[in-house]
């Protein structure tokens, strides 16, 4: 690796401006001129992105400008000694030290380590009082080398910092994934204020930036250098754009409270259910670490204070899967992988069903025969023939629809996600279209997640040479890993769920005539709650709507409409029952999380959408699928049996008008509900009792909106 700074980089007392803007396209300049750089003023569009979103000035007259730009060929450092300095946004005043730290957007871990260096370097006084006394551009590259460990052999070593308490051990240039940071142990005795039952507090904290390069380290270096001048015991988790390691789970256990100095989302959050946190941005935990400490201890004081949302069984369900270095058995790794990608699908499921319920409503029944023509030809200025209130039930449904479209490529994306963290998720949602290609359904999608997730973990743990280590993540893994994960789906997994779906398709066909047509409505009511919207169900869904498009309306009570109305009413029940069972009948066998699904699967129950029930299904099929089975069955075989018909293909109870007899679809959807609401809460309770031993342990969490 070449190296990061040269003295063509450096800029010391010249003029570069009168504002940061100046100053960050000269110093752009700098790097292009030195061939390190195609384009200054790709470099500087990138950079001032990144100032826009929060500006980069530091208390101590520091500012670190950054950015990844396509326009870098080589990472590299260009300083500038500003006089006088410029204002960059801290709250102390200009800054007269100015690094430009310029990474390639495919930056190998090397260099994000070297940078990440110079970051934890700058919390120290005797490293930035050298650059202020630095006589000469080759006296500062020195000194920067020194400090991000660039220096050769021959050259004397940086002197230590002089409050051995406050410095942070680098990251090894080496190293993919930054160690977590612990507080060292020559701190002061605590305060009163920081202790928590006579002891020191316990405090974890997670630091994260946009780039994972600066900030990230900056912030979790003041952190720790925070939490051993105050005495307690404090460890953070720096997630960087290399990655990182997460913190043992039981130090996560043992805390007291937990810190997120985030502009990003943290991973896998899961491991800190129900721990009182405290969030604000990463630059807040550089400017008033002491101040996020004090939070933190207050919110462990306060059973009211705001919690990681879900609860202490979701964490410890958490397993090694990739980079986040949990433990657990192969059993709770997989459910936390199936839980993630089902609380990813859930927005889908919830805005997409309730939408096409609405369409429903506002344009009745057959809203869905023309929906997608309705609004493309016509406007609120140009109103179809059924007027205001079918283009308005065509806008929603369509956009429903498009929602609930993405359902199994979000569930296999973030399965992947789970798994493989930001490289699954391209293989991931790639393998859940390919499911829905093939009418493999969302159990395509859970499989073909799980491959693709197991691949491209797999490849991330490989060892390619440094030239190839950039383009792992975001060409090598997505390429290989749908190449893969899809081709195994369509290869091998598509054509014997097809030849399964045809030969239900041609066994229903020939029973719908006959006698047996109550066994007709059992069997539909089976399928359709077997797999919750996936090829089972939509086989089912398939020949009552292919029947309804051919019967004659003239005899509201012929058979394709006794079937569209035992697929419509068995379809209801999973997602009612889920929600009965989790939010009346027995709240405490389910996780707050689920009682929060069950809230709304009341709705999607309502408007027929048996995907409500996934997320109940996906974390705990062996006891929801066949619970809704078995109602279902119960609820096809009544409507059949009291000769319900419906004209209408969807909607539910939002189309109950065309509907006949509406009490006979009532009784029959009711008591398939009841049964398998029953049915589920007996199972969680006499199967399984350790789940429902730790689920009664657990202290409700609220689950924030």
């Amino acid at each position: 690796m070449s190296d990061t700074i040269v003295p063509t980089l450096v800029s010391l007392d010249e003029d570069l401006g009168a504002d940061k803007a100046a100053v960050i396209r000269a110093l752009a300049a700098r790097v292009v001129a030195a061939g390190r750089a195609t384009d200054a003023d790709g470099l500087f569009a990138d950079a001032w992105a990144r100032e826009e979103k929060d500006e980069t000035g530091l208390p101590g007259g520091i500012a670190i400008p950054h950015a990844k730009s396509a326009a870098v060929t080589e990472a590299s450092l260009a300083f500038a000694r500003l006089s006088p300095g410029v204002d960059f946004g801290a709250g102390d005043g200009p800054a007269d030290l100015v690094f430009l730290i310029a990474a390639p957007a495919n930056a190998a871990e090397e260099h994000l380590a070297v940078l990440s260096k110079l970051a934890r370097s700058l919390m120290q006084d005797e490293f930035t009082s050298s650059l202020r006394a630095a006589a000469s551009a080759d006296e500062v590259v020195q000194i920067v080398r020194a400090a991000i460990g660039e220096a050769p052999e021959t050259d004397e070593p940086a002197p230590a910092p002089a409050d051995e308490a406050a410095a942070v051990p680098a990251a090894s240039a080496s190293a993919a994934a930054p160690a977590p940071v612990p507080a060292t142990s020559s701190a002061p005795a605590t305060e009163p204020s920081l202790e928590i039952d006579g002891r020191p507090a316990r405090i974890v904290a997670v630091t994260a930036c946009a780039t994972g390069i600066a900030h990230t380290f900056m912030a979790a270096d003041a952190l720790t250098a925070a939490g051993a001048e105050e005495g307690i015991d404090l460890v953070v988790e720096p997630q960087g754009s290399s990655g990182y390691q997460a913190l043992p789970q039981d130090k996560i256990d043992q805390a007291d409270a937990v810190i997120f100095a985030v502009d990003v989302d943290v991973r896998e959050p899961q491991r800190f259910a129900g721990k009182p946190v405290v969030r604000s941005g990463v630059k807040r935990g550089i400017e008033a670490p002491k101040a996020l400490i004090a939070d933190a201890v207050a919110a462990a004081r306060n059973p009211q204070a705001t919690r990681v949302s879900g609860t202490a069984a979701t964490a410890a369900a958490g397993g090694d899967s990739g980079n986040n270095g949990q433990r657990g058995g192969w059993g709770t790794k997989i459910q936390r992988i199936l839980l993630t990608g089902v609380s990813y699908m859930i927005p889908f499921v919830a805005g997409g069903g309730l939408l096409i319920a609405l369409g429903f409503l506002l344009g009745g029944y057959n809203v869905t025969e023309n929906a997608g023509t309705v609004i493309i030809e016509n406007s609120l200025w140009e109103l179809p023939e059924g007027g205001i209130g079918q283009y308005l039930g065509s806008v929603a449904f369509m956009i429903g629809s498009t929602s609930m479209g993405f359902l199994v490529s979000a569930l296999a994306g973030y399965i992947a996600f789970a798994i493989a963290d930001r490289p699954g998720i391209a293989p991931g949602f790639v393998a859940g279209a390919v499911a829905v290609l093939m009418n493999a359904g969302f159990i395509g999608g859970i499989i073909g997640g799980l491959l693709a997730g197991f691949i491209a973990w797999w490849l991330g743990r490989l060892n390619p040479p440094r030239w190839l280590r950039g383009l792992m993540p975001v060409v090598i893994i997505p390429l290989i890993g749908s190449i893969v994960a899809s081709g195994l789906m369509i290869l091998f997994l598509g054509r014997p769920i097809a030849a399964l779906m045809e030969a239900l398709n041609d066994g229903l066909t020939s029973l719908a005539g006959t006698s047996g047509i109550v066994l007709v409505g059992i069997i539909l009511g089976l399928m359709m709650c077997f797999d919750l919207g996936g090829p089972v169900n939509k086989v089912a869904y398939a020949f009552a709507t292919a029947g309804l498009a051919s019967a004659s309306t003239s005899d509201i009570h012929a058979v394709p409409f006794l079937i569209m109305g035992a697929v419509m009413a068995s379809g209801m029940v999973p997602p009612l029952a889920m929600a009965l069972a989790s939010t009346v009948l027995a709240k405490n066998v389910f996780t707050p999380v689920e009682r929060e699904n069950g809230k709304a699967a009341w709705l999607l129950g309502a408007a027929f959408i048996s995907e409500g029930a996934i997320p109940f299904a996906a974390a705990d099929p062996l006891r929801v699928i066949p619970a809704s089975m078995l109602g279902g069955a119960v609820t096809g075989g009544l409507s059949m049996a009291l000769g319900v018909s419906s004209l209408a293909p969807h909607g539910g109870l939002f189309v109950l008008f065309a509907i006949d007899p509406w009490w006979g679809f009532l009784l029959a959807v009711i008591a398939g509900t009841i049964v398998s609401a029953l049915a589920v809460v007996a199972l969680k309770k006499w199967v399984g009792g350790k789940e429902l031993a730790r689920a009664e342990a657990t202290p409700a969490v609220a689950v924030p909106a």
